[in-house]
């Protein structure tokens, strides 16, 4: 009975010390200050395990079809770019200011886990700013997410740029709500131009 008594006391002390340090505000929660090493060892074991173990039963479908690739970049372009970059495109404002940085998928791809990539598009990652995508698209149309994802890092900016421009666009099924576009012969919108504090001139 002593062992369970000690262990019984050690489990309330570090109750009380870890509901101490959360209620004090000493976490610092901003996206401009990283993580210390232990809580971001923590974090990264917590989100890498709970995504293998959720992601290993996926059977994944044959990717290589330049259709499916052709299909995806539009959806890329459209969806993922302004966080995940693409060849030739360095950081963006919203890159910029995500932290965890989200990883350059034109350098590493899905790295290799086609299955993992599908998971994490259609489920997303709390608290990192990636979004949930499977609310709104449908699983093939994920899939050739993943199958542009996988050949990204061999694409140069040119390649890239070819690519979207032969694919659909954005489409994805599962409910998108996109707003139409301006009628034949209406005449679209003028551009918003957004001046940062540095002086940068961003054109919407």
């Amino acid at each position: 009975m002593g062992v369970f008594r000690t262990l019984a006391v050690i489990g309330l002390v570090s109750a009380a010390i870890g509901a101490g340090v959360l209620y004090s505000g000493l976490i610092e929660v901003g996206a401009d200050v990283p993580h210390s090493a232990p809580v971001h060892a923590l974090l990264e074991t917590a989100r890498e395990r709970s995504i293998a173990v959720r992601a290993r039963d996926i059977e994944v479908p044959g990717l290589a079809d330049e259709a499916l690739v052709r299909n995806g970049a539009g959806n890329y372009d459209a969806m993922c770019v302004g966080c995940h970059l693409a060849p030739g495109l360095a950081e963006t404002e919203l890159s910029k200011g995500l932290y965890p940085a989200p990883p350059n998928l034109s350098k590493v791809g899905s790295g290799g886990e086609p299955a993992r990539a599908f998971w994490v598009i259609k489920h997303g990652i709390k608290a990192s700013g990636m979004p949930a995508w499977g609310r709104s698209m449908d699983d093939p149309y994920i899939w050739e997410l993943v199958a542009f994802v996988e050949r990204l890092p061999s694409l140069d900016a040119e390649g890239y740029r070819k690519l979207v421009e032969s694919s659909p666009g954005h489409r994805h099924g599962g409910g998108e709500n996109m707003p139409p576009g301006p009628a034949q012969g209406e005449a679209l919108p003028a551009p918003k131009v957004h001046i940062h504090g540095n002086g940068k001139r961003h054109v919407h």
